[in-house]
């Protein structure tokens, strides 16, 4: 086996990895950096030659996973392409919406090399992709076998992160690789938690996400529910509203469904809710698969159920922010000039109003700054209007896609991997497993991979 990082640093960015397995190479993954522009964003591809991929095997349909897999397919023509159905349906909007996203930087910050591809090459491109399904044994040349006695075959486990996501098991030469992907092993709201090989496996090569905080021993996810739905009512008795930042895929329908579930309890009023356009793109497509994918609430359809109203762009500085009203918006870290940066532009100074984190907030965004203030302190979401004394209220909220640190670990216990290779997180995270591991599974080698650096095991 070889083993290549092509993400540019230890960090949670560009995701991406090159595998060679019984003389077979794939790449896992084909993400675009969320904070860089331009080639800078882009993971390492000028380190596997073009054309020379036999396969690019799709976890899920998040930015960071999926955002360049036009230009690895430019690259790698002759490759098949595969993931799950939903992870197709999803990720062809969420392409999409990023031409739209670099076109406009294009515009506006004057990045030449924007869009790195058009809406014609992401159509080419999602013409080719190959839907897998869970537990099914594939070859890299496309073809479905009854058993895994093949040169090398793939398999597809839900990792409970987001709807159509999963882990993917490659056996080769009497060898066991699985990449887990981004995992959830707790129930959310509307997504189940992963479910898992627990069987031998000789390379791990697993996410790290959470591997910089431990979780509260009196963390329970009813729990945080129930402190989410007390601090909504607060902010209503104070006659504001709330924003929550969310992520458009993945977060949005979580809350949506949980502000549902409260409604269908009699402990929340109905109250007018509001989500983005893109949103509102993803959550008909979660409704369109709703039988097709691992979820809780078999059948429910989050649109009709909520009824939630739509804003634009254009909406959002007309809109009056009236007293009780949910505004769920993305962006979730509030990335400049995003509907929830906006929205907080006009909430910061207002006592009355709430800010609700319930995911991941970059320290280095406006969603992260604006966590780590505290009242009265300046604060500047938008570059280009004036900073603000902090008086709305902020609250922060667990209901995150990703396994806390102690759940990860204890899936690399079970299953007793020969090496770990530890990505998708920052250095303290990173740290925090390799230090483990090696304190506890002293038979098992801990890696944490430099970019660009091959590994032959």
């Amino acid at each position: 086996m070889r083993f290549i990082n092509l993400t540019r640093q230890t960090e949670i960015g560009a995701n991406s990895y090159f595998l060679e397995l019984d003389g077979k190479k794939v790449v896992l993954d084909a993400g675009l950096h969320p904070k860089l522009e331009g080639d800078a964003a882009l993971p390492l591809y000028k380190l596997v030659t073009d054309g020379s991929l036999d396969a690019i095997v799709i976890s899920h349909a998040h930015q960071d996973h999926i955002g360049s897999l036009p230009v690895l397919m430019r690259r790698q023509p002759q490759a098949r392409v595969f993931m799950t159905h939903p992870t197709a349906k999803l990720s062809d909007v969420m392409l999409h919406n990023s031409v739209n996203v670099m076109a406009r930087q294009r515009d506006e910050l004057g990045i030449r090399t924007y869009p790195l591809f058009t809406h014609r090459e992401a159509d080419r491109a999602a013409e080719l992709w190959q839907s897998v399904g869970l537990r099914q044994y594939w070859t890299v040349e496309g073809e479905r076998v009854p058993n895994p006695d093949h040169e090398l075959t793939f398999e597809m486990y839900d990792s409970g992160h987001i709807l159509g996501s999963v882990g993917i098991l490659f056996r080769a030469e009497g060898k066991k690789v699985f990449y887990t992907g981004d995992v959830n092993f707790l129930d959310q709201t509307l997504m189940r938690s992963a479910d898992f090989p627990e069987g031998d496996v000789d390379v791990l090569i697993i996410e790290t996400t959470r591997g910089d905080r431990g979780l509260s021993q009196a963390y329970s996810r009813p729990n945080e529910e129930r402190r989410f739905l007390t601090a909504i009512e607060e902010a209503f008795d104070k006659d504001g509203s709330v924003l929550i930042p969310v992520f458009a895929l993945g977060k949005t329908q979580e809350i949506l469904t949980m502000l549902h579930l409260f409604r269908l309890q009699g402990e929340l009023k109905h109250v007018p809710i509001y989500i983005g356009g893109l949103s509102t793109k993803i959550t008909i497509l979660h409704d369109q698969l709703a039988s097709l994918a691992p979820r809780q609430h078999a059948g429910l359809q989050i649109l009709d159920s909520i009824g939630p109203h739509v804003l634009s762009s254009r909406d959002i500085q007309k809109t009056q922010i009236s007293r009780r009203r949910i505004y769920a918006l993305s962006s979730g870290m509030m990335t400049e000039k995003t509907l929830s940066n906006q929205l907080a532009e006009r909430f910061l100074s207002d006592s009355r109003q709430s800010v609700f984190f319930v995911g991941y907030a970059d320290p280095d965004s406006p969603g992260g700054r604006l966590k780590a203030a505290q009242p009265g302190d300046l604060i500047q979401l938008n570059g280009e209007l004036p900073g603000q004394k902090l008086a709305c209220q902020v609250r922060e909220f667990d209901f995150s896609a990703h396994a806390p640190r102690e759940l990860l670990f204890d899936y690399i216990r079970k299953i007793s991997p020969r090496v770990v290779i530890l990505v998708h997180g920052d250095p303290p995270a990173v740290a925090w497993f390799k230090t483990k591991i090696s304190q506890e599974l002293p038979g098992t080698l801990a890696i944490i991979p430099e970019a660009g650096k091959q590994y032959d095991f």
